[in-house]
């Protein structure tokens, strides 16, 4: 019997791993945070500016990019795919939830077979009304705490992985509780190697990057370039502790530009051309092979993402 080999699901259908080529895997290209943010910084609405980046994006030799914005933070499949045709990207998009402070009202009400239900459905049907397929699940935590609603989505996230094999993305807030957060879907039996720890790199702490990786799961270096948080030098420290220790194959790095000022097309930077163009340079000045640096930005996404 021949074995078919998995696909990742895009918004404008499935393709071979293959073709997923260079990737960012947490990246904003439409996000509409509730009123709870009041700090707008965060709102992507506008398509021209948007799509601009993303045109950019290819110009400098991308192919793909992951939109993290989930059914609490404003997520638009049809934007999403409008994007990916006219850029010629391959857009990943997600279904699932960000944090509990974002959460609409519905999630408390809602039963965790409810919420699975609703994620299996924008995997497998259509996102917002359209025929744009999520292919990651998200799920959330808060900042040295997991509030119970997290947990009851994380769960609906776990049920949705079994019945999709959908990969999984976590957010932690400033790098915290990730390691719990894979406990709790250990519970519910789901392999860590279908999960990515996102924002690993805020908490700038070797010791718990190796725990998440030793229990299997991705880990996520996403504020490359966000120099208020701490010097890209720190980054770069993080990422040979990964490589010293033999877990090159489990490493993703991206931007997380999501912000207005973090994006060139809205007036802001460093944008979208930042990594390609200037940061992995510096790895390679740094002693970083092109054969490591094309495992992390081409090989390792594709494993993640290739479920369907």
């Amino acid at each position: 019997m021949i074995k078919l080999s998995l696909k990742i699901r895009t918004v404008l259908g499935d393709i071979d791993k293959e073709k997923l080529g260079f990737t960012y895997p947490h990246e904003h290209l439409w996000c509409i945070p509730p009123v709870q943010q009041k700090d707008r910084d965060f709102e992507l609405s506008n398509y021209d500016a948007s799509l601009k980046e993303l045109k950019t994006f290819k110009e400098i030799g991308g192919d793909s990019l992951v939109d993290g914005s989930a059914l609490d933070y404003g997520r638009d499949g049809g934007k999403l795919k409008s994007m990916a045709e006219e850029s010629g990207v391959n857009v990943i998009a997600v279904t699932g939830f960000n944090k509990h402070v974002y959460y609409q009202d519905w999630v408390a009400t809602k039963s965790i077979r409810e919420l699975a239900d609703m994620m299996i459905d924008d995997i497998k049907n259509g996102m917002d009304g359209t025929d744009a397929k999520a292919g990651i699940l998200k799920t959330g935590s808060w900042y040295n705490y997991i509030d119970p609603l997290e947990e009851k989505v994380t769960r609906a996230v776990a049920v949705a992985h079994h019945e999709t094999n959908a990969p999984i993305f976590v957010h932690t807030e400033y790098g915290t509780m990730g390691v719990e957060m894979l406990e709790i879907l250990e519970e519910e039996k789901v392999d860590l190697k279908n999960v990515v720890v996102g924002h690993s790199d805020r908490n700038a702490d070797e010791y718990y990057h190796l725990q998440l990786l030793n229990k299997g799961a991705y880990i996520q270096f996403d504020g490359v370039g966000k120099i208020k948080y701490y010097p890209d030098s720190v980054r770069v420290r993080l990422i040979k502790n990964v490589l010293q220790h033999g877990f090159g194959n489990r490493l993703l790095i991206s931007g997380d530009m999501g912000r207005q000022s973090y994006l060139n097309a809205y007036k802001g930077g460093p944008g979208f051309k930042f990594i390609k163009t200037k940061f992995i340079p510096r790895l390679i000045d740094e002693g970083i092979s092109k054969e490591q640096i094309h495992a992390i930005f081409y090989n390792n996404p594709a494993d993640w993402l290739a479920k369907f």
